[in-house]
């Protein structure tokens, strides 16, 4: 079909039967034309329609892309050695990994199949085992005891149980990113009490971190609905101490307030230190949910198996959000993780017992790590508990590309830029912190150190290549 312009052009050379003929083509090319631009115009119309209607709730808004998605996206980018995400790289306890192939080749058809919806009896019963000596009571295994698709859903099942709009939620910064976008969504509000460092300089300890009593204090009101404590703390590896705890503990009696306290690290405790759990002192077990993970138990965080106990009317309330979220979750790796904890049971006090012994090997992973970045002229906090360390890189800020990266933040700047250009990959922690407290986070970055030593070797020789290298 010739153009409108060709037609106008050779209009006057074509005989009249051709130029009618042109006419009835204009013309239906034409009505196509206006149909077409209406079909697209309604188009259009939809998508902006839809788009306005379906748009993510505000209650999301500010959580879409956290800085896991983010610093996996670099390290796939990139491929640094990744001290940045915090799961092992050595293989799990071989009693664990084999229990689950058993369930999985077991000719008993239950174990393939829904189990308890509130967590498998055979799970929950060798918890209440575990923990029953711990607290102090007899936990019930069937009304005080929940098991959940990770510490993760036992976080936001406490908190979408008990939080509702208006009701404000303590959390202690620096402090794992999934608290904030949890509290949000329930319709609560956060109020933020940061830890800070008491000294800067020479050996410090995660226990030179401290909370001020009256910025706590002030924190509390009638409002507050729950505290949210993480003992052994990610990340800077504060194992708080009975003082602090009691401390905690009064203000939370006096206002009436519930403490969710998240002790997925229990067991990676470093001598001399005791973790001491808050639902054992007085008057507070009534209060207090405690969470724990068998994927840091068990160094299987790929298992996504969680847990929370405390008194039976709370949680009643985290059952009731679970069976309406999930109902229950699978049945294999529950009796896998259910029969490895009687095998820890029966070697409690035995050398060969994961609960003592991973702590120990840790010990020796820490003192490494914090060992090659003194050496360098880095400042580490020195963990107390669980597995990851923070350290202050601006004694070799000199040595960084800052300029080179666009983020807000300079420890965003000096993570990303240390994995582009030297291939190691830590986690800025300033993302673990509210806008107004981020600027205690910028000196830091966190690394993990559950890892082989020939990773924690090839760390060290980075680092060491770089700090001597010339800028």
């Amino acid at each position: 079909m010739l153009s409108i312009s060709r037609f106008l052009i050779t209009r006057d050379k074509v005989d009249t039967p051709r130029r009618h003929l042109m006419l009835k083509q204009f013309a239906s090319l034409a009505v196509a034309v206006s149909k077409n631009s209406s079909i697209l115009n309604s188009s259009v119309r939809a998508v902006s329609t839809m788009s306005e209607k379906f748009k993510l709730p505000e209650k999301y808004k500010g959580s879409e892309y956290t800085v896991w998605a983010e610093f996996i996206d670099l390290a796939l980018q990139y491929k640094p050695l990744n001290l940045g995400q915090g799961f092992p790289d050595f293989a799990a306890p071989a009693h664990v990994t084999k229990n689950l192939a058993a369930v999985a080749g077991s000719d008993e058809p239950l174990l393939q199949q829904y189990t308890r919806g509130y967590g498998h009896l055979r799970l929950v019963n060798a918890l209440s085992k575990i923990y029953s000596p711990l607290i102090g009571r007899e936990i019930d295994p069937k009304t005080e005891m929940i098991t959940t698709a990770g510490a993760y859903e036992a976080l936001y099942s406490a908190i979408l149980g008990h939080v509702g709009p208006g009701d404000e939620v303590i959390l202690v910064e620096p402090y794992f990113d999934c608290y904030e976008p949890m509290v949000t969504a329930a319709g609560g509000n956060c109020v933020f009490v940061p830890l800070r460092p008491t000294k800067t300089s020479g050996t410090i300890l995660s226990s030179d971190w401290k909370l001020d009593e009256k910025e706590l204090e002030a924190a509390f009101n009638k409002k507050t609905k729950i505290f949210l404590l993480n003992t052994p703390h990610n990340p800077i590896g504060k194992v708080f101490t009975q003082a602090e705890l009691e401390m905690i503990a009064k203000l939370c009696k006096k206002w009436n307030v519930l403490v969710l306290s998240d002790e997925v690290y229990e067991w990676m405790v470093y001598e001399p230190y005791k973790h001491i759990r808050i639902a054992t002192l007085p008057d507070m077990w009534e209060r207090t949910i405690t969470i724990g993970s068998a994927g840091k138990t068990f160094s299987v965080t790929g298992w996504k198996t969680g847990w929370a106990y405390g008194p039976a009317n709370m949680i009643h309330n985290l059952q009731v959000v679970h069976q309406n979220n999930l109902n229950s979750i699978n049945t294999p790796t529950q009796e896998a993780i259910a029969r490895s904890l009687e095998e820890e049971i029966a070697r409690r006090n035995s050398s060969d017992c994961y609960l003592v012994s991973l702590a120990k090997e840790l010990k020796v992973k820490r003192d490494y790590m914090a060992k090659f970045f003194t050496e360098i002229g880095m400042v580490p906090t020195i963990p107390e508990g669980g597995y990851f360390m923070m350290v202050d890189w601006t004694p070799l800020a000199s040595k960084v590309g800052l300029a080179e990266e666009s983020d807000k933040y300079k420890d965003y700047k000096y993570a990303k830029w240390m994995t582009k250009n030297n291939k190691l990959q830590g986690i800025p922690p300033s993302a673990f912190y509210s806008p107004a407290h981020k600027n205690l986070g910028e000196n830091y970055i966190r690394y993990c150190f559950i890892k082989k030593e020939e990773t924690l070797k090839k760390a060290e020789q980075i680092l060491k290549t770089w700090a001597g290298s010339k800028k």
